[in-house]
């Protein structure tokens, strides 16, 4: 394992590397860390090169002034710049981070093998936040942040507030509005790893339209992208931690040839 830090726009970014094969970088989503994706990232070592590292705010990372959509990008953008590579890595994000390394991918074409992009990046037809649904989001988001702020091991931890939280999930509802044209810009293998129920299995009816507007959205890409090798896991948007082996296999399988 080797470890070092990135300083990029006031934050320092810690991360890590170890493993064999082709390099991969694996992109943390909102409200995960390093520490938190220990059981993914130890599989995915046994077949690359694995390259990960916490968003500023998240874990061993500095907190920063601004917690931003494109803030994100730029710690992503600073990491794969520092990195030494022998070859273009295989990219990899998890929720926030899909939509990451989606959008840093569509800029730099050239740079990367192949995209792997774990329950995010989804072209949903529908925004998720809507003015009605504002009130029960922001009180679940407060009460995520005082328990991700309170964890007793400083990796796992979380700085930011719910506002913040909240105000990221708008900006993300938007990021996704237009994704799809991001997507045409893509000339390289796109896996897409999707949980069968990301908001739960819950009657109510919010979480059973979270998740046919996330389904919806998957259905639309691949009427646009046929090509994009699509996986369901039965699973929630916890996909990574409940499910980590067969995460790990999906992304690790070999890429699609045409």
């Amino acid at each position: 394992m080797r470890r070092s830090t990135v300083h990029h726009d006031g934050v320092t970014i810690p991360v890590s590397r170890g493993g064999r094969g082709r390099p991969l970088v694996l992109c943390p989503g909102l409200n995960s860390t390093q520490a938190d994706l220990h059981e993914l990232i130890e599989l995915l070592r046994r077949d690359h090169d694995v390259v990960t590292f916490d968003l500023r705010g998240h874990g061993s990372a500095s907190a920063a002034g601004r917690y931003s959509f494109d803030a994100f990008l730029g710690d992503l953008t600073a990491v794969l710049a520092s990195l030494p590579l022998r070859e273009p890595p295989v990219l990899v994000g998890y929720s926030l981070g899909a939509d990451l390394v989606l959008q840093h991918a569509a800029g730099h074409p050239g740079t990367f093998a192949r995209l792997v992009l774990v329950d995010g990046a989804i072209p949903v037809p529908e925004p998720f936040l809507t003015e009605a649904d504002l009130p029960v989001f922001r009180a679940m988001w407060d009460d995520m942040a005082k328990e991700q702020a309170a964890r007793q091991d400083p990796a796992r931890r979380v700085l930011l507030s719910g506002p913040e939280i909240l105000d990221l999930n708008v900006e993300i509802d938007d990021v996704r509005a237009k994704i799809l044209g991001r997507y045409r810009e893509i000339d390289r293998p796109i896996s897409l790893i999707v949980s069968t129920s990301m908001a739960g299995d819950g009657g109510e009816e919010l979480v059973e339209r979270c998740n046919r507007n996330w389904r919806a959205g998957v259905d639309r890409l691949v009427r646009e992208r046929p090509d994009v090798t699509t996986s369901w896991l039965d699973a929630d948007h916890g996909l990574v931690f409940t499910h980590a082996p067969q995460v790990a296999r999906l992304i690790t399988s070999p890429a699609p040839t045409s």
